[in-house]
């Protein structure tokens, strides 16, 4: 196992200095500490002591230790090499606490929080009756104050010399966990280096947010024990954080130095939430003023276009995408990452955004201008993961209040060996189904593509808008042609007959109003389109937030009924003939 998992940093000489175990530098510990315990030299990030972590991420005074009465338990009068009531006393002695984990009431920037935190100086920090009770004890205070729980963990594991009743504290700390879910209390997990075994597997990876420092060891099984399971070398940077955000396991990565801010962001745009019992009009009021032009609800009012050049305007390299539209509509953005189960994927980006003084919920399709960006957002098209990861924000969303904003723009779902093996159809189908029930307004705007089923999954919306030069289809006008007029030239013949534009899908009633863009597309003036964008998103939100949720449901329901039923559902005239 690497020293970063291992050794404790060393001192060499005078207690003044301390000899860093990535890079070998010897640092000042004074330099060290005012470094927050990150090497200079190398970035290497030393364990610190409970206390100092506490000091680093709370505000200064505000800590109120609540744990005078946590105490181990030595239920079995285990022995090792030596007694475990004298191993808890060398503990106590060496770190001059009682437990490998303490807990008590906070503020963050002046946002009041719950914590709990451990410490690995304290047998390995593992956990026994007395950090599940701190855990615990943690949880039903945030619940009873209704007030955000922050959790910093730090363990081998669960701890061994307490037997079965150091296994009941992860149901134990679960189910607590559990009630801060169905009540929706914020759980922020902070995981610090390491992270393993019984403590990873229960309450720390519950959290609603999942955030940790460069190269923190996090894992179920320690990498001896793998190798040693699977006969195989494991790659380089296993089970380290960084490795844990490719896969889908954190939301966010941050050096220690942004912790703090990181975590004053996730406080604050929860604060932004609607507020149970607030009058819906102050809800209302906290959307920003917009100075974009109004969307278009009459497809008279839509200048026409040849169908295939809008396709081609859609797909145009340069124009904005989700990412940019954040930047000039929303007043903050924090992107979350990860499904939780395998993977994150690049061609879905969401997260928390503060429009106005209220916060949203963003989920959207992200494409590149360039090779190697549309490369890296497998040029927009999801793999089941980015679909999941969709939904665990939708979950996000629907938990605390939050109104939900999409952007699509996708050629269509990713159709790869992987994603089938994956369950690509199943996701999508998931996704749709989830979406059509969510609590919470929704506002979906196609801003390019529209592909299909990849498309319909972040699109089952309050409202449904798009962009004048957008396009959404049930296939690819190539697509279409290849098949039904079995000659792939005929792309722009099945794009008109498809009805793919925004005067045809207004009147078939697919779109309820469509988003003005300027002359010859958004690209020429990414800033003017997103401003009405924005116009249209907060027009359409101050209509859905004062609508009581089973009212919300239903005219959503019947909205989406409606399509396909004879004498609810429009019928357009034969489209003009394509030269």
């Amino acid at each position: 196992m690497s020293s970063e998992l291992t050794a404790a940093p060393r001192a060499a000489g005078p207690v003044e200095w301390t000899k860093c175990p990535s890079c070998d530098a010897f640092v000042y510990h004074k330099r060290l500490r005012r470094n927050l315990g990150v090497c200079p030299e190398c970035n290497y990030h030393f364990r610190l002591p409970v206390q100092r972590r506490l000091e680093q991420l709370l505000d200064d005074d505000s800590f109120t230790d609540l744990s005078d009465e946590i105490q181990p338990l030595d239920v079995l009068s285990f022995a090792d090499t030596k007694p475990y009531a004298d191993r808890l006393a060398d503990a106590q002695r060496k770190t001059g606490g009682r437990e490998a984990a303490v807990y008590g009431t906070a503020e963050i920037d002046g946002h009041p929080v719950v914590v709990a935190a451990m410490d690995f100086a304290f047998v390995g920090g593992s956990m026994g009756s007395g950090v599940g009770e701190a855990v615990t004890r943690a949880a039903e205070l945030a619940l009873e104050r209704r007030t955000p729980l922050l959790v910093i963990a730090t363990s081998g594991g669960a701890r061994m010399q307490e037997g079965c009743v150091s296994l009941m504290q992860m149901a134990k700390t679960s189910q607590a966990v559990a009630r801060l879910h169905e009540e929706g209390i914020l759980f922020v997990s902070l995981l610090t280096d390491p992270t393993y075994g019984g403590v990873t597997a229960s309450f720390p990876t519950l959290g609603d947010i999942l955030l940790s420092e460069p190269n923190s060891y996090i894992g179920f099984a320690g990498p001896k024990v793998i190798e040693q399971t699977i006969r195989q070398t494991l790659p380089e940077g296993f089970q380290t954080a960084e490795f844990l955000l490719d896969h889908g396991m954190l939301d966010l990565v941050e050096p220690r130095e942004n912790l703090r801010q990181a975590l004053r962001k996730l406080l604050e745009l929860h604060s932004l939430a609607p507020v149970a019992g607030q009058p819906r009009k102050e809800i209302v009021a906290r959307l920003p003023e917009t100075e974009g032009r109004a969307p278009v609800t009459d497809p008279a009012l839509l200048p026409a276009r040849p169908a295939w050049d809008v396709v081609q305007l859609a797909r145009h390299i340069d124009r904005p995408n989700t990412l940019e539209y954040v930047g000039y509509v929303f007043d903050d953005f924090q992107e979350l990452a990860g499904d939780r189960l395998f993977d994150e994927d690049a061609a879905i980006v969401g997260g928390l955004a503060r429009l106005g003084d209220l916060t949203v919920v963003l989920i959207g399709h992200q494409k590149g201008h360039t090779t190697s960006e549309m490369v890296e957002r497998n040029f927009g098209m999801p793999n089941p993961e980015g679909y999941r990861k969709g939904m665990r924000l939708m979950r996000h969303a629907a938990k605390f209040g939050l109104p939900i904003v999409t952007l699509v723009d996708t050629p269509g779902a990713y159709p790869g060996l992987g994603a089938e093996e994956r369950g690509q159809s199943i996701a999508i189908a998931q996704s749709i189904m989830e979406m059509s029930r969510l609590p919470v307004p929704t506002v979906t705007a196609v801003t390019g593509e529209g592909g299909s089923g990849g498309a319909l999954a972040l699109a089952v919306g309050d409202r449904v808008l798009m962009m004048e030069n957008s396009y959404y289809s049930v296939i690819s006008p190539e697509g279409c042609s290849t098949i039904l007029f079995k000659d792939a030239s005929q792309a722009p013949r099945a794009a008109e007959a498809l009805r793919v534009t925004a005067p045809d899908l207004l009147r078939l009633g697919i779109m309820d109003a469509v988003v003005p863009e300027p002359e010859g597309g958004a690209h020429h003036d990414p800033a003017d389109a997103a401003a009405n964008l924005k116009t249209a998103i907060v027009t359409a939100l101050r209509d859905l937030l004062p609508t009581p949720v089973d009212e919300l449901l239903q005219r959503r329901y019947d909205r989406f009924r409606a399509f396909g039923t004879p004498g609810r559902q429009p019928v357009l005239p034969p489209p003009a003939e394509v030269p």
